[in-house]
């Protein structure tokens, strides 16, 4: 008999008893749907974690300050929670800075790779305006490190770091704020970075041209990146009267270390020993992970008890049609089919079982994720300030192995009505009433 006759009679044997069928593989379905959300919820989760690690620069980044320097300067300028809406100027506190001797030391630790090293200048701009509204509000720029980020954004682009003009890419909330009706309108227009002269206290104004908005995140760059020659030129305005001493001065650095060599608990000990501070990818990130990886396991194993149900649904009901089809068995075993292909009937039915169920799983699955990932991000939605984050995510990867998984279950709870059905006398099962 060839495969395809075998599948074929398989499935007509099946909807023989249409309704016992149809209560055996809903139970598959239950469990196989249940598996399939759960999968798809933790790709999307961890696809965004992942986003959002590139955005910091990595599993092996790296922030270094002095011993001391405020939490809120560092999550100001490297690890703010994504989404947070801007407001109104407020004088910040004052922080430790790390000199060139310190620097020079950090770059001598063992496990940091000295050519990453990026030196973070405070740069200070008391707010941002624009022509389309009179409001002013706090605003913190950055550069860009080559090489080490990838940031997503909902509109245009990231600034490009040699741009002969002045170009900004803003912060999730900002062309709201500044009176542009979307982030896509915000593109090509003008804003004015104001700084305030130290000393005489005069307003120095720079026209920006924005070329794109950073899409917010779980933890993302708390700053508007700008090209390098605004940065060169706010910063200039910025030190006009510092000595060199103070003009080197840096608030962070920002590097990669040696994953291969150390963790990243073990690279803090390293800079705790010299005095420093270090925050790693694992500090922002670790604890969301493994938050929802604590979730993902709870519903996996409701998914394991509804497949165990279903197991038990295949097993009866293969049971129940072994017993119904005695005779069909023993002519068939007169008329020369082997034990070994009575076998092999019944498992393609168990099979098949654990198909229907898992291929109506995935399809009610895909339908429920696109609905979920349309109304969460719909205006109201809870994951609206997230664009990119794809509350369910589906692809090959997750789904295809579930389905081979639940149909090798399927076929393991046939192999014992199978193996009964196998094993019949011919003689005893043709006089079976």
């Amino acid at each position: 008999m060839r495969l395809f006759d075998l599948i074929r009679t398989a499935n007509h044997n099946l909807f023989r008893n249409k309704l016992r069928t149809f209560l055996t593989i809903l139970a598959i379905f239950v469990g196989s749907l249940t598996i399939i959300l759960n999968a798809a919820i933790n790709t999307g989760v961890n696809d965004f974690i992942d986003e959002q690690t590139q955005s910091l620069g990595g599993e092996d980044y790296l922030m270094i300050t002095a011993s001391g320097t405020m939490n809120s300067m560092m999550s100001g300028s490297a690890m703010g929670m994504g989404g947070t809406k801007p407001v109104e100027y407020q004088a910040g506190g004052t922080i430790q800075t790390l000199d060139q001797d310190d620097i020079a030391e950090i770059k001598q630790l063992d496990g940091i790779i000295v050519d990453s090293v990026q030196e973070n200048r405070l740069v200070s701009v008391e707010y941002i305006t624009s022509k389309k509204s009179d409001n002013k509000y706090q605003i913190q720029i950055g550069r860009m490190i080559p090489g080490k980020f990838t940031i997503a954004t909902t509109a245009g682009r990231l600034p490009e770091r040699d741009a002969k003009n002045y170009e900004i890419t803003l912060q999730s909330g900002y062309p709201e704020v500044l009176g542009f009706k979307s982030d896509e309108a915000a593109l090509g227009q003008k804003v004015t970075l104001t700084t305030e002269d130290p000393m005489t206290k005069e307003l120095k104004k720079f026209e920006a041209t924005v070329v794109g908005v950073i899409a917010p995140g779980v933890v993302a760059i708390d700053a508007s990146l700008v090209s390098d020659n605004l940065e060169a030129a706010i910063y200039k305005e910025n030190t006009k009267y510092f000595s060199d001493e103070q003009k080197s001065s840096v608030y962070a650095l920002q590097a990669q270390f040696d994953n291969s060599k150390y963790s990243a608990d073990e690279i803090k000990d390293v800079l705790e020993k010299a005095g420093y501070t270090g925050i790693t990818v694992e500090d922002m990130m670790g604890m969301i992970r493994s938050f929802f990886d604590v979730i993902m396991i709870v519903f996996m194993v409701f998914g394991a008890i509804a497949l165990v149900a279903a197991a038990i649904g295949i097993i009866n009901t293969l049971y129940m049609s072994v017993e119904e089809r005695t005779r069909e068995i023993g002519l068939d075993k007169a008329l020369g089919m082997s034990s070994f292909k009575i076998f092999l009937s019944f498992a393609v039915e168990a099979i098949l079982l654990g198909f229907w169920g898992s291929v109506l799983g995935v399809a009610a699955s895909v339908g429920i994720g696109y609905l979920a990932n349309y109304y969460t991000h719909a205006p109201g939605g809870f994951l609206e300030v997230f664009p990119t984050f794809e509350l369910m995510k589906f692809t090959p990867e997750n789904i295809l192995p579930i389905v081979g998984i639940i149909m090798f279950i399927a076929f393991l709870a046939g192999t014992m009505p199978a193996r009964k059905a196998a094993k019949k006398n011919p003689i005893d099962a043709l006089r079976y009433e």
